[in-house]
């Protein structure tokens, strides 16, 4: 009877179970973006309205719910377009071999700007991109296309610079763009002592995949953003060891499955956006005449 009973309605079970994960790995991924008060606020109107309609038996309501779920892809699409675009982005471009070499040294260039920009307190924003073209998020920016080294960063954060407003984009080993207009974040939980920069480094990384790099102008605190989420006050070491962690892939191959796994696995673990490990840079040591 039950052998019976499970090959009649194994398909059955099969549909149940993979609509549970899809939704279940839709909810983990949305978790913490902008969109996901949207989803929250959809999902109760949803039940409420199906609450009512079926508690009062209001069909015509009932029509109308059923015939506009039609609709429901479109919405989805057009309110999660820049996360949907990122998700996509990144199964498109699964790292099955890189130069950790290369990486390492744009990293150690980013570490020697960062390092002297900070000691001296002089702002900047760095993007590095990775799968997602940052050119189709930001507004205006100068195009530079010149090997990214700390000399050059220097001089265009340098306050006298006609450029030095706004972010620089990185692209593998060089500079591409200067003086771009990075898209604010949007979070209304944030600090308002927040600086633009912040504010812009949180906004880019929460449409792309790209890590951004800050420098406060104001106390030369170095700060990363990435995945929506800033870590503020980091360390030289600090910063080196997530630029690699994220930068620098395996040698070896990864499967989609294992791909999948560790996007959906470590997203948004939590949803504070803002994570301040110091108050104040520590001090640097002043080099001997």
């Amino acid at each position: 009877m039950i052998w019976k009973f499970a090959a009649e309605n194994w398909r059955n079970a099969l549909e149940i179970l993979i609509l549970a994960v899809v939704i279940y790995y839709a909810f983990r991924f949305l978790r913490g973006t902008r969109g996901w008060p949207v989803v929250i606020g959809f999902v109760v109107l949803l039940l409420a309205l199906a609450l009512v309609t079926t508690v009062l038996d209001l069909k015509v309501l009932r029509w109308l719910l059923g015939t506009f779920s039609a609709f429901l892809a479109v919405a989805v699409l057009v309110i999660f377009q820049p996360e949907l675009r990122r998700m996509l982005a990144e199964l498109g471009n699964l790292p099955l071999f890189a130069s950790a070499s290369d990486q390492r040294e744009s990293i150690e260039v980013i570490i020697q700007t960062v390092e002297r920009l900070a000691d001296v307190k002089i702002g900047a924003l760095i993007a590095i991109e990775q799968s997602i073209q940052l050119q189709e998020a930001v507004e205006s920016g100068i195009r530079v296309d010149c090997d990214a080294t700390s000399e050059m960063l220097e001089t265009i954060f340098f306050p006298n610079n006609a450029i030095h407003d706004g972010g620089v984009i990185i692209k593998g080993d060089r500079i591409a763009y200067a003086a771009c207009i990075f898209p604010l974040t949007q979070r209304q939980d944030l600090n308002k002592s927040l600086g633009t920069r912040h504010r812009a480094a949180i906004g880019l990384s929460e449409e792309t995949d790209a890590v951004i790099v800050v420098v406060s102008e104001e106390t030369g605190m170095i700060s990363h953003a990435y995945k929506g989420q800033l870590v503020r006050g980091v360390t030289l070491e600090e910063l080196r060891a997530f630029l690699t962690s994220v930068l620098v892939h395996p040698v070896k191959s990864r499967s989609a499955v294992e791909w999948l796994r560790t996007r959906l696995g470590e997203r948004h673990k939590s949803g504070t956006a803002v994570i301040t490990k110091s108050e104040a840079r520590p001090p640097l040591k002043q080099p001997v005449n």
